[in-house]
C-alpha cells in the first residue's frame, strides 16, 4: 500500500508466495507493489533488519542528573512518587525545563524495572463449589438516601459465595460490630438454605476499635461460637490487605453501582420509611441472584445443612431503670414506663432495635438510638412514657434534657417554640403539655399536627378547648353495650347438674 511501511511478515509472506507463484502474483497476494517485489529480490533483508538506530536531536536534559540525584533518591526511598522527584529537581535546578516530566517518569518506570524492588504477586484461585464464603461491610453515605427526608447514616453488611457469586445485602444503621455481622451472616445463610464450610471476614479492626483486651477476646470467641454453630472454619485475611478478601470486595462496586442506577431509574432517593428502603435494596440483589441461578442452584446442593436453630445474634446486658423514667446504654438515654422505676431489666442489643425483657416476658422493642458523633449523648424518647407526670409537672418542660426529642412531630416543636414567643413560660408550658396530652389521649397525633401548623401558618395560638370538642369521640359511633345480669337460680340448676354426674 503506498504511503505504508512493509513489515517483516509481509516480506515473509511475499517469500514464501515467490516459490510457487509469478512475482507479480505474489506481490500482489503479500499486499507490496511490483518495484518493492523486485527490491527484495536485490536485498533480500528483512525490513526491522535495515532499520538504523534513531539519532538524538537535541541535547538530553537528564544526562548529568539521572544517576548523580534521581537514582539515589530511588534507591532511599523506593515507594517516592515520580511527581515528587520531579518537583525536586526544578527546586533544585530552577532551569530545568517542565517538559521533561514525561521523560523522567519513563526513565524511572524503566529503572525499577531492572532495579526496583520485588512486588507483591496476586495468585488466582480456583474456588471450589460451597467450600467458601465472605463478609465485608461497605459504606453507603455517597449515595445520599433519606428515609422520610431524613439523611440515612448507614451502610451494608455484604455475603458473597465465591465458587456461584449468591449475594445477600442488609442494611446496617451502627458501625461494624458483632452484632451486625451475626445478624447479617445468619439471614444471609438461612435465605441460602446451607452454610458454606469455610466463612472469611475482615480482621473485625472496627469491631475491635476503642476495645480492651478482655472484650476482644470476648468478641473473638463469640464470633468462633457463631461460625461453629454453622459448622463453618472462621478464617479472617490480614489487616490492611482487601485483596484477601477480593471475591467481596470486588463485589462491592458492582452492587453500589446498581444500588446507584436503581435510584436514579427511580427518580428519588428518599423512602418513607426504613422497610421500604430495604426491600428496595432486597429486590436489587434478588435480580443479581437470578442472573447467576444455575449456579447458585448447582452449589446449594454441595453445602452443609442448617442447623434446628438460629444462634443468638444479639448482645445482653441488664439495666435499672431510674427515677428519670429510662436507663442509660452506650451514651444513649431511653424512655420506658414509669411503672419500670427501680426494676432491673434485661436488654438485647440488636443492630436496629433493642428487646426489653423482665424475666422471661418481654416487655417492649424500642427503637436503638445512637449517640453523637462528637461524642454527645443521644435521647431515645416516647412522649407517651412520660406524659402523665409532664400533666402533674409542666413548667419541666421548659429546660427539660430532652426536650427536643420528646415532640414526636417537628410541628409540635415549632408550636413550642411559638408558644414561648407568645405567652408567658408557665403558659406556654401548661398549653404544650395540654396539647401533647390530647395527642395521647385521643390518638390523634397526625391530625392534631395537621391543625397546629396551619395555625403556625397564620401565626394564631391553639384553642384547646376547640380541639378538645373537635377531637372527641362521636357519641354516635360509641357502641351502645347492654349488659344483662343472668338470675342466681341458673347458677342452682348448674350445681344440681355437678352433683348428680359426680354420684
Amino acid at each position: 500500500m503506498p504511503g505504508r511501511h512493509i513489515h517483516d511478515h509481509q516480506m515473509r509472506l511475499f517469500m514464501k508466495l515467490r516459490l510457487s507463484k509469478t512475482l507479480p502474483v505474489a506481490a500482489a497476494q503479500a499486499g507490496i507493489s511490483v518495484a518493492t517485489a523486485y527490491r527484495f529480490g536485490h536485498d533480500p533483508r528483512l525490513p526491522s533488519d535495515k532499520q538504523t538506530q534513531r539519532e538524538r536531536r537535541r541535547a538530553d536534559p537528564l544526562a548529568d542528573l539521572f544517576e548523580a540525584e534521581v537514582v539515589p533518591l530511588l534507591q532511599a526511598a523506593p515507594g517516592l512518587r515520580p511527581i515528587a522527584i520531579f518537583d525536586e529537581l526544578r527546586r533544585r535546578h530552577a532551569d530545568l525545563p517542565p517538559g521533561v516530566r514525561r521523560t523522567l517518569e519513563r526513565r524511572i518506570r524503566a529503572w525499577r524495572a531492572l532495579h526496583g524492588e520485588e512486588r507483591d504477586v496476586m495468585f488466582r484461585q480456583v474456588h471450589e463449589a460451597g467450600r467458601m464464603g465472605q463478609s465485608d461491610f461497605t459504606e453507603m453515605g455517597d449515595l445520599a438516601v433519606s428515609v422520610a427526608g431524613l439523611p440515612l447514616d448507614h451502610r451494608l453488611y455484604h455475603f458473597r459465595l465465591v465458587c456461584s457469586g449468591f449475594e445477600h445485602a442488609h442494611v446496617i444503621l451502627g458501625g461494624e460490630s458483632y452484632v451486625a455481622l451475626a445478624e447479617g451472616l445468619q439471614n444471609a445463610l438461612w435465605a441460602l438454605g446451607g452454610a458454606p464450610r469455610e466463612h472469611r471476614s475482615d480482621s473485625l479492626s472496627a469491631a475491635y476499635h476503642n476495645l480492651d483486651a478482655d472484650a476482644r477476646e470476648d468478641l473473638t470467641s463469640r464470633y468462633d461460637a457463631l461460625c461453629a454453630h454453622y459448622q463453618m472454619e472462621p478464617t479472617r485475611n490480614n489487616r490492611g490487605v482487601a485483596h484477601e478478601n477480593g471475591a467481596i470486595e470486588s463485589s462491592h462496586g458492582h452492587l453500589k453501582h446498581a444500588v446507584r442506577d436503581a435510584l436514579l431509574l427511580r427518580g428519588a432517593a428518599d423512602f418513607a420509611d426504613l422497610a421500604t428502603y430495604r426491600r428496595f435494596i432486597d429486590e436489587i440483589v434478588s435480580r443479581k441472584n437470578t442472573r447467576n441461578g444455575p449456579r447458585i442452584d448447582a452449589e446449594r446442593s454441595l453445602l452443609q445443612p442448617l442447623p434446628p436453630t438460629r444462634t443468638c445474634d444479639y448482645e445482653e446486658t441488664f439495666v435499672c431503670i431510674t427515677s428519670s423514667g429510662g436507663f442509660t446504654l452506650r451514651k444513649v438515654f431511653y424512655t420506658v414506663p414509669s411503672r419500670l422505676i427501680g426494676h432491673r431489666v434485661r436488654v438485647r442489643l440488636y443492630d436496629d432495635r433493642l428487646e426489653l425483657l423482665l424475666g422471661a416476658t418481654l416487655l417492649m422493642t424500642l427503637q436503638r438510638g445512637r449517640s453523637g458523633a462528637n461524642g454527645k449523648h443521644g435521647h431515645v424518647v416516647d412522649y407517651h412514657h412520660v406524659i402523665h407526670a409532664l400533666r402533674r409537672k409542666p413548667m419541666a418542660l421548659l429546660s427539660l434534657v430532652y426536650r427536643d426529642q420528646l415532640f414526636p412531630r417537628q410541628a409540635y416543636r415549632r408550636t413550642f417554640e411559638f408558644l414561648c414567643e407568645e405567652l408567658p413560660e408557665r403558659a406556654a408550658c401548661k398549653l404544650m403539655v395540654a396539647l401533647l396530652s390530647l395527642a395521647h389521649d385521643r390518638s390523634c397525633e397526625a391530625q392534631l399536627a395537621a391543625v397546629l401548623t396551619d395555625d403556625l401558618a397564620h401565626r394564631r395560638l391553639p384553642d384547646i378547648l376547640a380541639l378538645l370538642a373537635r377531637f372527641a369521640p362521636d357519641p354516635a359511633r360509641l357502641p351502645d353495650v347492654s349488659v344483662q345480669l343472668a338470675p342466681l337460680s341458673s347458677y342452682d340448676v348448674l350445681m344440681d347438674t355437678a352433683v348428680q354426674v359426680a354420684a
